[in-house]
């Protein structure tokens, strides 16, 4: 389990842990990486071998989604089914943290979606996220990089200690300290024939509610 500094007020500074950490993904591997919310624990969302380990590191029980992150409209298609309807809410409200639930295309491996048919896709607003999608040209996933069924943390040291504790761990770490309090994703389901709000996050029901209403 390597671990890089990683500082997310000069990104230049760290062209070297970032693209080690691109490579990283390239090959299979998994990383631990800092998002606009929580810290996620990343691989490549199209590579089913490298899902398949994920689960085992966050000992997640298989048929629990996982979403993923990505970086503009266009990637979203490759992934999901998107009308026009769709795609103008999705301009309103990314980059922001908000989680938004789809129907999946078949490029998809059924592993990340727990053989359901929609899957959990956002654009963060977080430029070093962004950089690893873009670098990587697939989406990458977005859970929270913990043991499931325990809290997520800020604090990239409880994880690191966390993880030293299980024999299955993420094989880099990009560490960039505390990260600002934040909840996770909001989530909003546009799969079905009308919007649902799943989970209230650091976007609220009243600022949901006004994008909806155009």
């Amino acid at each position: 389990m390597r671990i890089l500094k990683i500082n997310l007020n000069n990104l230049r500074e760290s062209i070297d842990a970032i693209s080690e950490a691109v490579e990283t993904i390239k090959n299979g591997g998994s990383i631990v990486y800092p998002t606009d919310t929580i810290y996620g624990l990343g691989v490549n969302a199209l590579n089913n071998e490298a899902i398949s380990r994920l689960f085992k590191i966050k000992r997640r029980p298989l048929g629990k989604a996982i979403p993923v992150i990505i970086n503009n409209i266009e990637m979203a298609r490759k992934i999901a089914y998107i009308d026009y309807r769709k795609d103008k809410i999705l301009r309103k409200i990314w980059p922001s943290p908000i989680t938004v639930i789809l129907h999946k295309k078949d490029t998809v491996p059924n592993i990340l979606t727990g053989a359901k048919d929609t899957i959990g896709i956002r654009i963060p607003d977080s430029e070093l996220a962004r950089i690893l999608v873009s670098s990587l040209d697939a989406p990458i996933t977005a859970t929270s990089a913990n043991i499931s069924g325990e809290e997520p943390s800020l604090d990239i040291q409880k994880i690191i200690d966390r993880f030293n504790q299980t024999a299955n761990k993420p094989d880099l770490i990009l560490d960039a300290g505390i990260l600002p309090s934040s909840e996770p994703s909001t989530v909003l389901d546009l799969s079905g024939q009308k919007p649902k709000i799943l989970r209230i996050g650091p976007v609220k029901k009243e600022q949901l509610l006004d994008i909806l209403s155009f």
